[in-house]
């Protein structure tokens, strides 16, 4: 147990933003495991868009805020697709808005 008042603080930040972290990533896992489950159970093809876009979703918003890194979230992604086609549920493209570029 920490002795200095910032550092009490500093322990109270450390377990809220676990806590948070850990509720992000507990959310994209449980949509991992659903897409699973509905691939199983062969009713994939009805969900597979909105699964797709609400993974993508999380894992992006996950990437923005540094809770997970960018190649992790990329390789998530890419087999969550990949286990979509697998299963032969066609998915249509969803695309990222287009960055604006900054102006000086």
């Amino acid at each position: 147990m920490p002795n200095k008042k910032s550092a009490i603080k500093h322990l109270r930040q450390t377990v809220k933003r676990t806590e948070r972290n850990a509720l992000v990533k507990r959310n994209i896992k449980e949509i991992i495991k659903r897409g699973q489950k509905a691939a199983t159970k062969g009713t994939l093809k009805d969900e597979a868009n909105s699964l797709m876009h609400a993974l993508q979703k999380a894992i992006d918003k996950a990437v923005k805020v540094k809770i997970l890194k960018e190649n992790t979230a990329n390789r998530k992604k890419a087999r969550f697709a990949q286990m979509l086609k697998k299963s032969g549920a066609s998915i249509k493209e969803i695309k990222s808005p287009a960055k604006a570029e900054d102006k000086k």
